[in-house]
């Protein structure tokens, strides 16, 4: 039974489908979106200079960027014929930040619904009708795609040699980010709770039926970032704005949640020091012992440990009020 059905949903699929794990990257860069009204909306009050808002954008754009590369880059081998320029989840949200925070500075919320739809559809249209060179136009195979085939063009030695695209899908990382904005905004907003647990609870629904049903057109693809992946995953990302909002904002069932704080609070601390240091050699020391006796659970019950103590470390720097930020 768990191979079966549990076993799948904490795995990456190959190429084309979607499980639970393949939630997680979309909803880093989704709530970094949802963020960023409140952000804005803070830095603004202060010192109204956009000027100086878009410098400070490209200051965490740029630590991003170093972060990503320390993270999947292999930028700390200090070896250039090793270095991956583009290749992490953190440069993703950087991009889609970066584009998002153009469009939410200079444009009217309707123009903001317009670029990001026309972002969508134009990254369909050059994925279906560009031609590849040796391939031809619409291939959506690992090799013959055009994001991937833009990303070894630009990238050359230093593209990270995986099926994931960067240069091209950028344009839907910060549809990603954009979807999470407009969440932001709308509970910036003044409607009321329920109307804002309605609106986010049919807006998510559509989202996941829309992007399912052009997934037959255009294939719910995550390492491509396809459009209807985009959609899909963005349906569900407000799905889970909804029920958090509901449960924590309206109904303020909060005693749960500090499980969620504590890693919340040190995101971006937790996801480095999870690509710089491998937790199980801790986590081992109290379930080692297990293996014998749990078969094909001992992966499961391996990580679970290593989860604990990154998460305790964490609560530590929650109880110190010690937060990592950019």
């Amino acid at each position: 039974w768990f191979n079966k059905n549990v076993l799948p949903q904490i795995q990456h699929v190959p190429w084309q489908g979607f499980t639970a794990w393949d939630l997680i990257m979309p909803l880093f860069l989704f709530v970094v979106g949802a963020a960023m009204p409140f952000s804005f909306a803070k830095r603004l009050s202060q010192d109204p200079s956009k000027g100086r808002l878009f410098l400070h954008v490209l200051y965490r754009v740029g630590i991003l960027w170093v972060l990503g590369m320390i993270a999947q880059g292999r930028l700390l081998e200090y070896d250039l014929s090793q270095l991956k320029l583009f290749s992490n989840t953190l440069q993703a949200i950087a991009a889609g930040y970066l584009i998002a925070s153009v469009l939410l500075l200079t444009l009217r919320l309707r123009w903001q619904l317009a670029v990001t739809v026309g972002l969508l559809l134009a990254y369909w249209g050059l994925l279906a009708l560009a031609p590849v060179p040796g391939y031809g136009a619409g291939q959506l195979t690992p090799e013959g795609n055009l994001a991937i085939y833009i990303d070894k063009l630009i990238l050359g030695r230093f593209q990270d040699g995986t099926t994931y695209t960067w240069i091209l899908s950028s344009m839907t990382f910060a549809t990603t980010v954009m979807m999470g904005a407009f969440a932001g905004r709308l509970l910036r907003s003044n409607w009321t709770p329920c109307q804002k647990v309605a609106i986010l609870l049919c807006a998510g629904l559509a989202c996941v039926l829309v992007g399912w049903a052009w997934g037959f057109a255009f294939p719910i693809i995550k390492h491509i970032w396809t459009s209807s992946m985009v959609l899909f995953a963005g349906g569900w990302s407000l799905l889970l704005l909804c029920l958090f909002y509901l449960v924590i904002d309206v109904l303020r069932v909060r005693f749960w949640a500090i499980f969620f704080v504590v890693i919340g609070t040190n995101a971006i601390g937790a996801y480095m020091a999870t690509h710089v240091f491998d937790f199980r050699h801790i986590g081992d020391i109290f379930v080692h012992g297990l293996a014998r006796w749990t078969g094909d659970w001992y992966e499961f019950i391996q990580a679970v440990a290593a989860f604990i103590v990154l998460w305790l470390i964490l609560w530590l720097l929650y109880r110190r009020r010690v937060f990592i930020k950019i």
